[in-house]
């Protein structure tokens, strides 16, 4: 008489035959094993590209900077003849026809939370689209030979990530310095910043400011190094020279989910005679990217900067149609 099936010898005991649990076991590794791959297969997909911008596709904004001479001191308070943070959105909307704001510290005041809600309900109401946050602390300098000043800058570069993650902002941005730090140190602080936005919905970005712009490959190097939830924000402007302008942001434009497009001094044939602004927006757009477009061009004069503003808005809609 041949032997019943260890399954039907176990069957009604409430036991498991020890063949059918290692069988169970490889089944659970080999779906755990194949979730990681699928896992890591993502992570390294997200690490290779930046954050998807598609609802910020050929919209045209500013960066607050643009308007640093005629914002009232306090972010809420008003002030006569000038503008308060409050307010700006609506203008910006009404008078500009345009609806990206690019913020940096400087505008927020102390960055209080009962006020940051207010800017942001503010730019809600108006159907602006606050982006990022620009860290435009001078002082801070996360990349100090000095353990107690890196300490320093890092705490209150948490705060500002803290205070963009309030104003609903997808990125933010420390201020490269003027001298080239210590890699070593720059890329462990700007990682750690990464991972302290990543839990916050914040994205870093680099921009080419400071040491970084005598350097055409410095952003490309640089968010490369650091790996993960970080992006570049092109600067047209900011580069030493035209020859390194147009290389760096062919370089730069694959990696980037904002650009800051820079306007100088205009003539009186509203000619930009400092570099070719087309050409900055054709290198990006023949690069993939779509926007945000931040326009940054200050003046002291309102009327002067408001219609200096619509015209390079008008060109880049005309650029992106053709």
């Amino acid at each position: 008489m041949r032997s019943p099936s260890l399954p039907r010898l176990f069957r009604g005991t409430g036991c498991r035959p020890v063949s059918e649990i290692r069988l169970q076991r490889r089944e659970f590794a080999l779906a755990v094993g194949a979730m990681a791959l699928a896992a890591g297969q993502a992570h390294a997909q997200t690490q290779a590209k930046p954050a998807s911008g598609a609802k910020l596709a050929r919209r045209v904004g500013i960066t607050l900077s643009s308007f640093g001479q005629h914002l009232t001191k306090q972010p809420l308070r008003s002030e006569a003849g000038k503008i308060s943070m409050l307010e700006l959105p609506k203008l910006l909307r009404e008078e500009l026809d345009m609806d990206v704001i690019d913020l940096n510290t400087r505008g927020l005041g102390e960055m209080k939370p009962n006020e940051l809600e207010q800017i942001r309900k503010a730019a809600e109401d108006a159907g602006v689209v606050l982006t990022n946050l620009k860290l435009n602390q001078p002082r801070l300098d996360m990349n100090s030979a000095d353990k107690q000043v890196r300490q320093a800058a890092m705490s209150e570069y948490r705060r500002s990530i803290d205070a963009a993650a309030q104003l609903g902002l997808r990125w933010a941005r420390p201020l490269p310095r003027t001298m080239r730090p210590d890699m070593d140190l720059h890329v462990a602080a700007y990682r750690e910043l990464a991972d302290y936005g990543a839990e916050r919905g914040i994205q870093m970005l680099v921009e080419n400011y400071g040491w970084m712009q005598s350097d055409l490959q410095s952003v490309v190097d640089l968010v490369r190094r650091i790996g993960h939830n970080v992006a570049a924000c092109p600067d047209t402007g900011n580069w030493n020279s035209d020859e390194i302008r147009f290389a760096g942001l062919k370089a730069t434009f694959p990696l980037a989910v904002s650009c800051d497009f820079k306007a100088k001094t205009f003539d009186a044939n509203q000619e930009h005679p400092a570099y070719d602004l087309q050409r900055c927006f054709r290198i990006g757009w023949d690069a993939g990217f779509r926007g945000p477009w931040c326009l940054e061009h200050a003046h002291r004069d309102r009327a002067t900067l408001f219609r200096n503003l619509a015209w390079l808005r008008d060109r880049l809609r005309s650029w992106m149609a053709s």
